[in-house]
């Protein structure tokens, strides 16, 4: 198996749950703005999207959409305590969290990435949309270790790392303490922490 990942982007979410599962695989980053691999190749021959991350599996299979990937990697590892079996109610709400994490948070920061837009209207039209996001996922947050409650799914790995961009969007975590203790507790995972050694970096949340 193997993943294509730019240094600290969505990629991550997926290396923590490969960690989480502590199955091998090897690892290439891609630059984002020129679309080459680490090796020097045309990163749009493997991944026409140009995006990351990018799944290869062991048969040569080729996922390119990270949501894609953690309900593979979870299900081919009859990982059920990231994601329950399909007679488990659970397993739909872990997938609705996973869908909005993905559509509405990881979307709401997408445009503090984008050098067209200004500062200016990133700090009055985009942190506003930021906000509320938070808002609602402190409240969802209230008395739960994790999105689930007090078992670490699949959504966690990728709301961390989206909420790991919120220090360079200006945006001080610290304000919803919900999401400051989420944070918190997610870090300091094993397989977080081997994540983020594997990539060179250091999180300040």
């Amino acid at each position: 198996m193997k993943l294509y990942y730019a240094k600290g982007a969505c990629s991550l979410s997926v290396r923590i749950i490969i960690n989480e599962l502590g199955l091998k695989c090897s690892y290439e980053s891609v630059d984002l703005r020129t679309k080459k691999t680490e090796s020097g190749n045309d990163y749009f021959k493997v991944n026409p999207k140009g995006a990351v991350p990018t799944l290869v599996t062991d048969d040569g299979k080729i996922l390119t959409e990270g949501m894609a990937q953690h309900i593979y990697l979870a299900e081919e590892n009859q990982a059920y305590e990231l994601l329950p079996k399909r007679d488990d109610f659970n397993r739909y709400h872990v997938l609705e969290w996973l869908s909005y994490v993905s559509t509405d948070i990881h979307k709401s920061f997408a445009p503090f990435f984008n050098p067209t837009i200004t500062p200016d209207i990133k700090q009055s039209i985009f942190v506003p949309i930021v906000k509320a996001k938070l808002n609602f996922l402190n409240q969802a947050l209230n008395q739960r270790a994790f999105l689930m409650g007090d078992q670490f799914t699949l959504p966690d790995s990728y709301l961390y790392v989206i909420l790991s961009w919120a220090k360079s969007c200006q945006i001080d975590i610290a304000q919803w303490p919900n999401i400051a203790n989420f944070c918190n507790q997610i870090h300091n995972r094993n397989s977080v922490q081997q994540s983020l050694k594997e990539e060179n970096l250091e999180l300040v949340l």
